[in-house]
C-alpha cells in the first residue's frame, strides 16, 4: 500500500505540477476518458447489440489505423535560422503545442467515426474496434520524454537549437480544458451578484429617500419653500431665504437704474466744452 500511495503522490505531482509540460499533459488526461461515454451511448441507442455490417468494420478500423499512422509520423516542422534563444523558446513552445492538439484530434476522430458506423450498422462492434486503435493514440500525444525528444530533433532540422524544454520547464496555470472554464464563469457570476446586491440595497435605500422628499411638494410641482399657499402669495417667497421676513425679502422696493440717453450724453459733452480753456489770440 505505501507503494501505491507513493506512485499515486508521485503521479499526481507530475500531472499538477504549474509547468508548461504539466499544463498540456492535463489537456491529454482530460480525453482519455471520453471514448467511454461515447460508448455508454452508443450501446444504449443499439441496444448492446454487437454485430454490424462488415464494411461498416472496415471502414472504422481504416480510419483508426490511417489516424495512428499520421500521429506517429507527423512531427512539429524545423525552426528557421538565424532565431534568438528567447524566440527559439517561444516558438518551439507553440510548436509542440500545436503538435499535442494535432495528435489529440487524430486520436478522438476514430471515436467519432465509429460511433457513426455503429449507430448505422445497428451494433458496436465498429466503435469497439475503433477504440483498440484510439486510446494508444492518446498515449503517443501525451508529452512524455520521448515524445519531447523527437519533436525536438524535428524542429532543430535546420540548425537552429530548440530550447523546447526550457520552454516546457516555464510556467503555467493549472487549468483543465472545459472545467476550469465553467468554474471561471460561475466565479464571475458570483461575484457580479455579490457586487450587485449591496449597489441594489443601497439604490432602494436612496429611491425611497427621495420618495419621502418628493411627497412634500407633489401637490403644487414645486419644493415647499417656493410654494406659496392660496392665502398668503407671500409666505411661500419668504422661505427663499431662510431667518429674514417676508418684509425684508419681498417688500423692500427694488433699486432704480438709470438709462443714459441721448439727452444726457449731448448734456454731459456740453459741459465738459465749456469748462475747457479758450485759446489765446
Amino acid at each position: 500500500m505505501s507503494r501505491a500511495k507513493k506512485l499515486y503522490a508521485g503521479l499526481m505531482e507530475v500531472v499538477l505540477r504549474p509547468t508548461e509540460a504539466a499544463q498540456l499533459r492535463r489537456q491529454v488526461l482530460f480525453f482519455i476518458p471520453f471514448p467511454l461515454p461515447v460508448l455508454g451511448l452508443v450501446a444504449l441507442l443499439v441496444g448492446g447489440r454487437l454485430s454490424a455490417p462488415g464494411w461498416m468494420i472496415l471502414l472504422s478500423s481504416s480510419v483508426a489505423v490511417a489516424s495512428l499512422l499520421l500521429a506517429v509520423v507527423v512531427q512539429p516542422s524545423p525552426l528557421p535560422e538565424g532565431l534568438s534563444a528567447q524566440a527559439s523558446v517561444r516558438r518551439s513552445l507553440h510548436r509542440f503545442r500545436q503538435i499535442t492538439a494535432l495528435r489529440t484530434g487524430l486520436a478522438l476522430t476514430p471515436v467519432v467515426i465509429g460511433a457513426g458506423t455503429a449507430l448505422a450498422g445497428g451494433g458496436l462492434m465498429p466503435l469497439l474496434a475503433a477504440l483498440v486503435l484510439a486510446w494508444p493514440q492518446l498515449v503517443l500525444a501525451m508529452p512524455t520524454f520521448f515524445t519531447i525528444t523527437r519533436a525536438r530533433r524535428a524542429m532543430e532540422a535546420w540548425g537552429t537549437r530548440a530550447y523546447l524544454w526550457a520552454g516546457l520547464a516555464q510556467p503555467a496555470r493549472v487549468e483543465w480544458p472545459v472545467v476550469t472554464y465553467l468554474m471561471d464563469r460561475y466565479r464571475e457570476r458570483k461575484e457580479r451578484a455579490a457586487r450587485q446586491n449591496p449597489a441594489n440595497a443601497h439604490g432602494a435605500a436612496n429611491d425611497g429617500e427621495e420618495g419621502s422628499a418628493s411627497g412634500t411638494w407633489e401637490d403644487s410641482g414645486l419644493p415647499e419653500r417656493m410654494a406659496a399657499s392660496a392665502e398668503d402669495p407671500r409666505a411661500g417667497q419668504g422661505n427663499l431665504v431662510p431667518g429674514f421676513p417676508v418684509s425684508e425679502v419681498v417688500a423692500s422696493p427694488a433699486r432704480r437704474i438709470l438709462r443714459t440717453g441721448d439727452g444726457l450724453r449731448r448734456k454731459v459733452r456740453a459741459g465738459r466744452g465749456s469748462r475747457r480753456p479758450k485759446a489765446k489770440k
